[in-house]
């Protein structure tokens, strides 16, 4: 089995050539490259300029969902493969403000540019790597609440969240952009997908916004699961960061960072 390179494009504390911004973007290297997110806005090609890497060759870009500080770079790119949930397309705005904050590239518009592979189900991307499609939301303490409404007025729990699932040697490394769903659901559905029962890490945002039960309960599950790493970023504030750095000592995301398993 290949192992996995997880270069950290954008996330939001800058490294040490290489700037950052509110966002997310990483390039996953396994048995094929993919870009998984693409950031707040093009920063992503500056930091990819510095570790010597060009985007353009990347034949496959991946959405976790459709918020802007994970899809603002995507005007950025031309004929891609561009893989997604169906939902990714949809306009959204903040409760507390009205405030807009959905993917900036239109269905249309995305149609034109990329090869569009949207699906709800689960996606085989390579021997490795798996789309894992919508999230089951099954345990009673994430996804319960959000901040987000549609267009029509309706809550918005963010149906398009999904993340990738790589097989390594080791085990399953899941990976997120927010996880609106909650890591722990997208967690076990990685495991229900591959038919892995190994979970050597997750990785990216959990969207745990404080060290309250909800994260006590979160880190508990990855116990149970038998999570060998967890590496919260982006969207997990410091709190609920420093909570899980107690069961699980991890280095903080920066932009320019490079993971290997």
């Amino acid at each position: 089995m290949e192992k996995l390179k997880l270069t950290i494009l954008n996330d939001n504390i800058a490294g040490r050539n290489c700037r950052a911004e509110h966002g997310l973007s990483f390039l996953v290297e396994a048995d094929q490259q993919f870009l998984f997110d693409t950031g707040s806005s093009d920063l992503i090609f500056y930091n990819a300029e510095k570790l010597g890497i060009d985007l353009h060759q990347v034949e496959t870009i991946v959405l976790s969902h459709g918020h802007d500080d994970h899809t603002g770079g995507l005007y950025a790119f031309n004929g891609q493969t561009l893989v997604c949930h169906p939902e990714t397309f949809a306009r959204r705005f903040r409760k507390q403000n009205g405030t807009a904050l959905g993917i900036r590239v239109s269905l249309v518009e995305a149609q034109q540019k990329f090869k569009l592979r949207m699906s709800k189900e689960p996606l085989r991307l390579s021997a490795q790597v798996w789309f894992l499609g919508e999230i089951p939301r099954n345990n009673s303490f994430e996804s319960q609440q959000t901040a987000f409404r549609f267009e029509d007025g309706t809550d918005d729990f963010i149906p398009d969240d999904s993340g990738l699932a790589v097989l390594t040697d080791r085990g399953v490394v899941v990976i997120s952009g927010c996880a609106h769903s909650g890591i722990c659901n997208m967690t076990e559905h990685a495991l229900g997908v591959t038919g892995e029962t190994r979970v050597l890490a997750v990785v990216g945002g959990f969207h745990l916004q404080k060290n309250d039960e909800v994260t006590r309960q979160t880190i508990a599950r990855l116990q149970e699961l038998g999570v060998g790493q967890a590496i919260p970023s982006h969207c997990t504030a410091f709190e609920a960061q420093a909570a899980f750095y107690q069961i699980f000592p991890f280095e903080p995301l920066k932009s320019g960072n490079v993971l290997y398993f």
